[in-house]
C-alpha cells in the first residue's frame, strides 16, 4: 500500500477486505507452506505515458503450494554493481537489471547476487542482504536503495526482542568481505548465510549468533502460520 501511494495508483480495495480475500484464497489451497502473491496495476487503458484518467486499479492474485529453501545449505553469491533507478524502495515489476543480473549468478553458479553502487553494498537481486559483525546484526538503511523487506523487518523485531544489538547503516563491501557471517534475508529463505562471494569465502565466524536469529526466524514463522 506504500508503494501504491508512491505511484499514485488507487487502492483496489481497502487493506482489510484485501486481508480477506488473500486469507480466503490461502485456505482453498490443500497445502503447507504455499506462496500468496499478488500485484496491482494502474488499470486498462489505450498505450500512453500519463495516467489514464478514470481507470480502475486490476488486482491479479496467485496462490500455489511452495517450499522453503533450506536455512543449513550455504549460498554463493556474485556481485555486480547495481544500475537499477533511484527508487528501490517501491515495490514494482521493474525487475529486468534483477532478471539480468540472477541470469549472470546462475551461469557462475551462484544462487544470488549482491548489489553495490560503488562500493556501498545495497541488496540482492530478490533478496536483502545483511551481515552480522561483532555480535551485532547490520543492515543497510531503508533508504531509496533498497527495499524496505518484511523479512529485514522481521530480523530486527527478532534481535531487539533477544537483545541482539542492531547497527542500521551502509556497509561496504570490503565489509562485507570481512563480516562474520553474511546473511541473505528473503521469504523463502528466511534467513541464510553465505559461504562465497566471487568464488571468495566469506563468514563462518559466528555460527552461534547465526543459529539463534535462525531458530528465532523459525519458531516466529510457525507460530503465526499455524493459525
Amino acid at each position: 500500500y506504500n508503494s501504491l501511494r508512491l505511484l499514485e495508483i488507487a487502492e483496489p480495495m481497502p487493506r482489510a477486505e484485501l486481508d480477506a480475500l488473500l486469507r480466503d484464497l490461502i485456505s482453498r489451497v490443500d497445502a503447507s507452506p504455499c506462496v500468496c502473491y499478488w500485484q496491482v496495476t494502474r488499470g486498462v487503458s489505450h498505450r500512453m505515458h500519463a495516467f489514464p484518467k478514470d481507470a480502475k486499479p486490476s488486482l491479479l492474485v496467485f496462490v500455489e503450494p511452495t517450499r522453503l529453501d533450506s536455512q543449513q545449505a550455504a549460498m554463493k553469491l556474485l556481485s555486480r554493481e547495481d544500475t537499477r533507478f533511484l527508487h528501490c524502495n517501491i515495490k514494482t515489476l521493474n525487475l529486468i537489471p534483477n532478471v539480468v543480473a540472477s541470469q549472470r549468478a546462475h551461469e557462475a553458479g551462484c544462487d544470488e547476487v549482491v548489489f553495490h553502487r560503488a562500493d556501498r553494498v545495497t541488496e540482492g537481486a530478490h533478496s536483502g542482504i545483511a551481515i552480522l559483525k561483532d555480535g551485532a546484526f547490520c543492515t543497510p538503511p531503508a533508504d531509496e536503495l533498497i527495499l524496505p523487506s518484511i523479512t529485514r523487518l522481521h530480523c530486527l523485531q527478532l534481535c531487539e526482542e533477544r537483545g541482539i544489538p542492531v547497527r542500521v547503516a551502509p556497509f561496504t563491501m570490503e565489509e562485507l568481505m570481512a563480516a562474520d557471517e553474511v546473511l541473505v534475508l528473503s521469504t523463502g529463505a528466511h534467513c541464510i548465510p553465505v559461504c562465497e562471494v566471487d568464488g571468495k569465502p566469506v563468514g563462518g565466524k559466528a555460527p552461534d549468533l547465526l543459529q539463534t536469529l535462525q531458530k528465532a526466524y523459525q519458531q516466529k514463522f510457525e507460530a503465526e502460520t499455524a493459525q
